[in-house]
C-alpha cells in the first residue's frame, strides 16, 4: 500500500520557512542561501558550513561550540536547519522522535549568528514535543505546535502564547494532522505564518469520531498495553478538516466558511497568497475525482471557488502551487487532456493556459524560475523506466528543451537553486553506480571539470552487467516494461529458478533504470552467485509516466487488472524464455507488493509455486479510507469490486509454499490483516509458514537482530522450497 517500505531506501524532504528548504538525501544536507549563489550543509565533525559557488569555496558559519550549550559538554545534534529572513538567526531543529513514519517532534533552539547566543525555545514544554517551529517574518517570534496545539513565542520575553484550544481531548488536532492525513496526503506541517506576522493560519482535524484501531503490546510489560491509533478504514467517514486564522495577540481564530460537509470532504493543501490578503486552499471530495481551488478572505472567513476540474477515477492531491506573473497566475498540473501537464491558471481561474503539451507526463517540476521565464521538470517521453530534466518558457506554447546531456541514458535528479544558476546533479542507470556533479544552468557544464559524469560515464559497462530491461505483451495485447537479472555464468541451454519482484498498486514503480533497482531485495546472500533469475515487471495502474489511462486503468480494479498484468507478463515469458524453470517460480513482495503475492498465489496457483508476503493487505477494506476509496470508490456502493481483489476472496485456491511475514506492532497496515487471512487459511485446511514479529512497525525493523533476522528466514525460505542453480532441459 501507501508505505513503499524498501530496505534500500529513503528520501525524506522537510520544508521549513522562507524561501528556502532543507533537503535531507541519503546523508546529504544542503540548505540554499536565499539568492541561491550560496549552500549551506552540516559536516560530520558538528559544524555549518556555506559553499559559495561556482568556486566551492567553503566558509565556516556554525562551529561545535556555537552550538554547544552552557549546560552540556556536547554540542547539539543537528537533525535539521533554517534562517530566519533577515539571515541573523539560526533554528536548530534537534533531539529528534519519530512520528509516525518521519522524525518531525523533537527540540529547537535559536543561534543568534551574530552574538553566537544559543536560546532553548520552549524549554517548559516536555522533552522532544515541539513540531514544525518557524520564525515570524521579522524574526521576532517563533511559533510551533506541541502536544496539537498550537503556541507563539516572543523572542525577547520568551512570554509563550497558547493560540488554540484542544477542548481538553487530545482527538482535536490544531496545527498538525492525524495518521491517515500524514500518510497519504504526506503533510504533516498543519500552519502558516501570514507574511505580515500578526495571524497564522492552521489546519484543525477533529478525529473525535474517527474509531482507534487498538494494537496490543505484549512484550515490554508482564501486563499487556494497548497502543490506540486514530484510524479511518475504508468506508468510514474521515476526519472533518477546519481552517481557521487566529490573531496571535487575542489568540482569536476566524474559522473559513469552506463550502460542502467537512464529513465528506478533504483539505490537503492550503498556503497564503503572496500579498497576505487571501488563503488559497484545495479541496477534495470524499471520493477524490473533483479537485477546487478556493480563495479564502482571512478576516471574514468567506471562500470562493476560482477553478474546478473532475475525473472519471480520481484527481491528486496537489503537491503545491507557485504564482508567477507577478502573482497574476499560478502553474498548476492537471491530467484533464490524458496527460499530467503544466498549466498557468489566471487568479480569477477565468484564463487556462497550456505550458506543456504532447504525450509525455511531467513527472515533477523541479523549479518555477519566474524571473527567468523557464520552468524547469522531469519527464522522460520515449522511455518510462528513465527520469530526464527538462526546460519550458513560462508561457504558452513555448519550446522544450531537453537539458540532461544525451550520452546519459538512465535516471537523473537534480537540486537546483532558487536562481536557477546552479544544480547538484545525480546520475545512474542500472550498470553504473550513482555519480554526483554541480553544474551550471542552463547549460548543464560541471563546476568543476574532474567531476564531468559525461566524461566518468562508461557504456562499456552495458555489456558487463547481468541485467538487462525488456519489454514484454501479453496474450491480451498490453505491453509491459520489465528488468530481468541473470545469474552469474549464465548457460541459456539451462532451467533456472525465477523469483518476481512484485509491488503492482499505484503508490510505486519497481521497474526503474536506475542503479540497484534489480537488488537482492531481501535475500542474505548474491542470488545471482547462487543461481536465481530475478525479474520485475510494472503493470498496468502504476504510477509510471506513460499517460493517465495506464494509471487509471486500475481505479475499481486494485486485485484484479494488477494482478492479471502482473501474471499474463509471467506466463508469456515462461513460456518464451526456455531458461525459466516453471517448477520454480517465487514472488515475493512488501506491503502492496505483500498483497500482489497473496493475489498471484491464489489466483493464479498454476504460475506461481512459491510466495514470500510481507506485511500485505489482505482485503482492501481493511485499509485507511484516504488510500482506498481513492482508488476504489466507495464499499458502500462496490462492494464487489472490493471483494474480487481481496486476498482473502482467494485463498482457498492456495496450493504452493507460502510464508507470511507480519510485525504486530504495525500502524499502517494492521496485523489484522494477517490473523484474518490465518484464518481463512485454516478454515481450508491449507498448510503455510507464518512469523509474526512482535511489537514491528510497517518497516520491520525495530529490535536488536530485527533486519538479519528477516532476510535470513526470506533467504532460508526461498532455498529450501524454490532452490537456486541451474538445472539442465530434460528431453
Amino acid at each position: 500500500m501507501s508505505p513503499k517500505i524498501y530496505l534500500n531506501r529513503i528520501i525524506i524532504i522537510l520544508i521549513f520557512q522562507c524561501s528556502v528548504i532543507l533537503l535531507i538525501a541519503q546523508g546529504f544536507q544542503l540548505q540554499w542561501s536565499e539568492n541561491g549563489n550560496s549552500y549551506y550543509s552540516s559536516s560530520r565533525s558538528g559544524e555549518i558550513l556555506r559553499y559559495d559557488l561556482p568556486g566551492m569555496n567553503s566558509t565556516p558559519l556554525v562551529s561545535a561550540k556555537d552550538l554547544t550549550p552552557t549546560s552540556s559538554k556536547e554540542p547539539l545534534r543537528v537533525n535539521g536547519f533554517s534562517f530566519s529572513e533577515d539571515g541573523k538567526k539560526m533554528l536548530i531543529f534537534t533531539n529528534s522522535k519519530r512520528v509516525w513514519r518521519a522524525n518531525t517532534r523533537g527540540d529547537y533552539w535559536i543561534l543568534d549568528l551574530n552574538t553566537k547566543q544559543l536560546k532553548q525555545i520552549g524549554k517548559d514544554m516536555p522533552e522532544s514535543t515541539l513540531m514544525f517551529a518557524k520564525f515570524s517574518p521579522d524574526a521576532s517570534k517563533l511559533a510551533y505546535v506541541s502536544q496539537r496545539n498550537i503556541y507563539v513565542e516572543d523572542l525577547a520575553s520568551g512570554k509563550v502564547t497558547k493560540l488554540t484550544s484542544d477542548n481538553g481531548t487530545k482527538k482535536l488536532i490544531n496545527g498538525t494532522f492525524d495518521w491517515v492525513y500524514e500518510e497519504e496526503f504526506g503533510v504533516r506541517d498543519g500552519f502558516r505564518w501570514a507574511p505580515d506576522g500578526k495571524t497564522i493560519a492552521y489546519w484543525q482535524i477533529d478525529a473525535n469520531q474517527i474509531r482507534d484501531f487498538y494494537m496490543i503490546n505484549n512484550t515490554d510489560s508482564i501486563y499487556s498495553q494497548i497502543i490506540p491509533v486514530e484510524y479511518p478504514k475504508a468506508g468510514e467517514s474521515p476526519s472533518p478538516a477546519k481552517l481557521g486564522v487566529v490573531d496571535i495577540v487575542s489568540a482569536k481564530t476566524t474559522w473559513m466558511n469552506v463550502p460542502g460537509d467537512p464529513v465528506q470532504h478533504y483539505i490537503p493543501r492550503m498556503e497564503w497568497m503572496p500579498d497576505g490578503k487571501e488563503i488559497m486552499i484545495q479541496q477534495l471530495n470524499r471520493k477524490q475525482n473533483e479537485s477546487k481551488i478556493m480563495l479564502c478572505n482571512p478576516k471574514t472567513g468567506a471562500a470562493n471557488t476560482i477553478f474546478s476540474e473532475k475525473d472519471e477515477a480520481w484527481v491528486d492531491a496537489a503537491r503545491g502551487w507557485e504564482w508567477v506573473n507577478d502573482n497574476k497566475e499560478f502553474v498548476w498540473t492537471s491530467e484533464q487532456d490524458g496527460w499530467r501537464h503544466l498549466y498557468l491558471i489566471s487568479r480569477d481561474g477565468k484564463s487556462v493556459k497550456t505550458i506543456t503539451k504532447g504525450n509525455y507526463d511531467v513527472i515533477q517540476t523541479t523549479l518555477i524560475d519566474d524571473k527567468n521565464d523557464v520552468i524547469y521538470f522531469m519527464a522522460s517521453p520515449d522511455n518510462a523506466t528513465q527520469r530526464y530534466l527538462y526546460k519550458i518558457p513560462l508561457k504558452e506554447n513555448g519550446k522544450l528543451e531537453k537539458v540532461s546531456p544525451a550520452v546519459l541514458e538512465g535516471s537523473h535528479s537534480y537540486t537546483i537553486s532558487p536562481n536557477g544558476k546552479y544544480a547538484r546533479h545525480s546520475f545512474s542507470n542500472y550498470y553504473t553506480r550513482s555519480m554526483t556533479e554541480w553544474i551550471t544552468l542552463p547549460d548543464h557544464k560541471p563546476l568543476n571539470p574532474e567531476d564531468d559524469i559525461t566524461k566518468k560515464f562508461d557504456p562499456s559497462a552495458k555489456e558487463k552487467s547481468n541485467v538487462s530491461f525488456f519489454k514484454v505483451t501479453t496474450e491480451e495485447g498490453v505491453e509491459l516494461d520489465g528488468w530481468i537479472a541473470k545469474p552469474n555464468n549464465f548457460d541459456p541451454n539451462k532451467r533456472y529458478p525465477v523469483v518476481f519482484k512484485v509491488y503492482a498498486e499505484p503508490a510505486s514503480s519497481t521497474v526503474t533504470d536506475s542503479y540497484g533497482t534489480a537488488g537482492d531485495y531481501l535475500y542474505t546472500g548474491n542470488m545471482a552467485e547462487e543461481g536465481y533469475i530475478h525479474i520485475s515487471v510494472d503493470n498496468r495502474g502504476t504510477p509510471s509516466p506513460r499517460g493517465r489511462a495506464w494509471r487509471k486503468s486500475i481505479y475499481r480494479q486494485l486485485g484484479q487488472i494488477n494482478i492479471r498484468d502482473q501474471a499474463m507478463a509471467a506466463k508469456k515469458l515462461l513460456e518464451e524464455w526456455k531458461f525459466l524453470d516453471p517448477e520454480r517460480v517465487a514472488v515475493w513482495g512488501w506491503s502492496g507488493g505483500g498483497s500482489t503475492t497473496l493475489n498471484l498465489m491464489f489466483q493464479y496457483p498454476e504460475i506461481y509455486k512459491v510466495g514470500i508476503s510481507v506485511a500485505p493487505v489482505t482485503a482492501s477494506y481493511l485499509y485507511d479510507n484516504i488510500y482506498t476509496e481513492r482508488y476504489m470508490g466507495l464499499p458502500q456502493e462496490n462492494k464487489e469490486d472490493y471483494d474480487k481483489g481481496a486476498a482473502l476472496t482467494y485463498a482457498k485456491n492456495l496450493e504452493g509454499q507460502l510464508l507470511l511475514i507480519h510485525g504486530t506492532g504495525d500502524d499502517n497496515v494492521h496485523f489484522q490483516n494477517a490473523e484474518m487471512l490465518v484464518n481463512e487459511l485454516i478454515k481450508h485446511q491449507k498448510q503455510f509458514t507464518y512469523m509474526p514479529y512482535p511489537n514491528r512497525t510497517h518497516g520491520i525493523r525495530e529490535g536488536e537482530g530485527t533486519s538479519e533476522h528477516l532476510r535470513t528466514l526470506v533467504s532460508n525460505f526461498l532455498k529450501t522450497h524454490c532452490p537456486p542453480g541451474g538445472r539442465e532441459v530434460r528431453p
